[in-house]
């Protein structure tokens, strides 16, 4: 009962704030989501979207999907940047750990694998937490046209961020179903990222063994 009230005391306190506030705030939620993937930052968007709804909301929808949208674009854009020069630091020797990692056959590999496949991972990287903050750096250190970039990631945005808006939006008061069915979805998404890893590490491990004998 107390953390329902905390909640409903909670939620009160977000609509008593001015709109400029609550415009930054999301804004800066969906900033911030990119840089450090454990913010909730898609439960900040259903529940903005929930905010957006009603007979007097402090933000009407459109305004909410734009803070979302310039949010997402602005993080993702500095990990792009931070991809670029993660790149040049490592080839330059700046930092030399990382250095001594780098090996230029295997960066090719990695690099001609996103550039095959750059349209799909970057157009379905919105669909998980994990996937989404690499992606972005990724883009950068392979030196992915920007603008071919932004046009995927803003497509990216409008369907991920679309659905939570619209959820949100929609179920209104019970705008907190929507984050029971996301955490049951980021389990299966991890749960099968975890495994498709395992078993690439484990094909590289096979390789190694046949090449030793």
């Amino acid at each position: 009962m107390d953390s329902v009230l905390s909640i409903d005391s909670y939620l009160e306190f977000l609509k008593s704030l001015p709109p400029l506030v609550l415009w930054l705030f999301f804004c800066f939620s969906n900033t911030i989501e990119n840089l450090f993937p454990p913010w909730p930052g898609d439960t900040v968007v259903v529940f903005s979207g929930f905010l957006s709804a009603g007979a007097n909301p402090p933000l009407e929808i459109q305004e909410v999907a734009l803070a979302t949208y310039l949010g997402n674009l602005l993080g993702a854009l500095l990990m792009y940047k931070f991809g670029e020069a993660f790149l040049a630091s490592i080839k330059s020797g700046r930092i030399p750990f990382l250095a001594r990692l780098y090996q230029e056959e295997n960066w090719d590999k990695s690099i001609q694998f996103f550039q095959r496949n750059q349209v799909l991972v970057v157009l379905f990287s919105r669909f998980s937490a994990g996937i989404r903050f690499f992606v972005s750096i990724i883009a950068g250190i392979t030196k992915m046209n920007m603008i071919k970039f932004v046009i995927l990631y803003s497509l990216a945005i409008g369907l991920w961020c679309g659905a939570l808006l619209t959820g949100g939006y929609m179920l209104g008061q019970n705008w907190e179903q929507i984050i029971v069915i996301l955490s049951m979805y980021n389990r299966v998404v991890g749960f099968t990222l975890a495994l498709l890893l395992i078993l690439f590490l484990f094909q590289i491990y096979v390789k190694k063994r046949r090449k030793l004998t």
